[in-house]
């Protein structure tokens, strides 16, 4: 762990290991205590004040710093991090790890010097002008094991902005969390601007939330903790100096549906790139597809081919693989369960996949299900791996489809329309502008690039404060008015009164 800029060592170790190799240990973390996320606390608040004095193009230059440290020595140090201890292929590594790390660090720079440069009018003989503080307190984020880039952007992002963070990644992210902590200090990033401590998650969030300091929370995870996490806070609002901050990016169940309309083999594209990279394990994946009777058949039939053409799940060793294996073995279970329970369900075929193995690493086969029931639990339940469940809907009934893809999911995260007919098209963006932050015309529903698509999502998939833009800069700072008058009164009387 890194408190203060120092390692923190506590012989209280777990092992690392590849999710498609899992007897082979990589390494080992130390385990927090109660005592060290106090030290942690203490540490980071100790630090707030210089940190919060240094003037933004600083702090900027330390971030930037950070980027180009990535895109140049680093670059492939944190991509072989990626694919050994998350399974990731070089591919998923890099326009993660890599590119989309990268990016995230330079466009907030940028967006950071757009919200300083946002100034209200001045009157003659006033000069107004807006601070934008760092929040008053300290920062918890709380990262994924699926995105580097994310794991170290919510740090990062509140630690531009002028604030000091708590940072605890996911247990299956430590090894390029390593990477990043290397790369922040190589740049210049001062002593407990940014703590980290690994450990038992509710004991760490329970120390977190109960400090009257706890300023902001920037999470990304799974929609039933961050709940929990908006629940602890609230107990303890009355212990707080401030409101916190909340903002989180949650799960999906996120949708393609393609209008008659729209090409077979596209559409086929679609699912297979949506449904299937990074295993499905990504908050964007596609999950519930509705397909057009029409074209249906032809749609399954070049996605199964697809699917044959596709190796058996591996290791990110084998540069030609496409699937690699889920994150660990309770996520394999769950994934081996749900398959199990379609195999037995009549309204549930299964046209593809189907298969798993967790002998030497934890492979799903890519799956694809068909259910004459457009409510059935596997069109609205998310389950973060490669199973995509497909309702097939008469032609006729498109506007009633549309309809049903708002109602069925309590996710609003993203999601995909593919349509030749612009009408069509006219109709789905404005019947579904509710249950997808992020909305792709014609495009599977992954892949939002930081500066492009600023991502995030409503109802049970967050905040929508939108990851890789201004507007979740500004979240992280507390704006101070200052009006200051050039040439003050000298007598109480107003005109009026003359």
């Amino acid at each position: 762990m890194y408190i203060g800029g120092a390692e923190v060592r506590t012989n209280n170790t777990r092992n690392i290991t590849p999710p498609h190799d899992h007897q082979h240990v990589v390494g080992h973390y130390h385990l927090a205590d109660e005592a060290i996320v106090d030290q942690a606390i203490s540490n980071a608040l100790a630090s707030r004040k210089a940190w919060a004095d240094t003037p933004w193009e600083h702090r900027a230059a330390v971030f930037l710093k950070a980027a180009d440290l990535l895109a140049g020595p680093y670059r492939a140090k944190i991509n072989a991090a990626t694919m050994i201890a998350q399974s990731k292929t070089v591919h998923q590594a890099e326009i993660d790890a890599a590119c989309e790390f990268i990016d995230f660090l330079r466009f907030n720079a940028y967006f950071m010097t757009q919200i300083y440069r946002d100034q209200p009018v001045s009157s003659p003989g006033i000069w107004n002008r807006v601070e934008y503080r760092p929040l008053e307190g300290f920062v918890y984020a709380i990262t994924p094991f699926n995105f580097t880039a994310i794991a170290g952007n919510l740090p990062a992002s509140a630690a531009l902005m002028g604030n000091v963070v708590l940072w605890k990644p996911s247990d299956h992210q430590i090894f390029s969390a390593q990477v990043i902590n290397e790369v922040f200090r190589k740049a210049g990033l001062p002593e407990g601007v940014i703590n980290v401590v690994y450990g038992d998650a509710a004991m760490v969030t329970k120390k977190v939330l109960e400090h009257p300091d706890f300023a902001g929370l920037h999470f990304t995870g799974s929609t039933q903790v961050f709940k929990s996490l908006w629940k602890q806070i609230g107990n303890n609002i009355e212990k707080y100096k401030t409101y916190p901050r909340i903002v989180g990016e949650t799960g999906g169940k996120d949708f393609i549906i393609a209008h008659p309309s729209a090409p077979a083999k596209q559409v086929a594209t679609a699912i297979v790139r949506g449904a299937f990279e990074l295993q499905g394990q990504k908050c964007s994946a596609a999950s519930r597809v509705y397909l057009p009777e029409s074209s249906s058949e032809e749609i399954l039939e070049l996605v199964k081919k697809d699917l044959a053409s596709i190796k058996a799940p591996g290791s990110p060793e084998d540069m030609g693989c496409f699937v690699t294996a889920v994150i660990h073995e309770g996520a394999f279970d769950k994934l081996a369960a749900v398959i199990d329970s379609a195999k037995n369900d009549p309204e549930i075929e299964i046209v593809a996949g189907g298969g798993y193995d967790k002998s030497k690493g934890y492979f799903i086969q890519p799956t694809v299900l068909v259910t004459k029931n457009p409510k059935h639990t596997h069109m609205e339940s998310e389950y973060f791996g490669p199973i995509v469940t497909v309702y097939i809907y008469p032609d006729h009934l498109w506007e009633d489809t549309l309809s049903l893809v708002d109602q069925t999911s309590q996710y609003a995260l993203t999601g995909a329309v593919l349509a030749e007919d612009r009408y069509a098209l006219v109709q789905a963006t404005k019947a579904l502008e509710n249950c997808a932050g992020n909305f792709y015309i014609n495009d599977k529903p992954t892949g939002a690039v930081v500066g492009q698509q600023p991502f995030g999502g409503a109802r049970g998939s967050g905040t929508n404060d939108k990851a890789g833009s201004a507007q979740n800069l500004l979240r992280w700072v507390s704006p101070r008015l200052i009006k200051e008058t050039l040439i003050a009164p000298e007598d109480y009387r107003y005109p009026f009164l003359g």
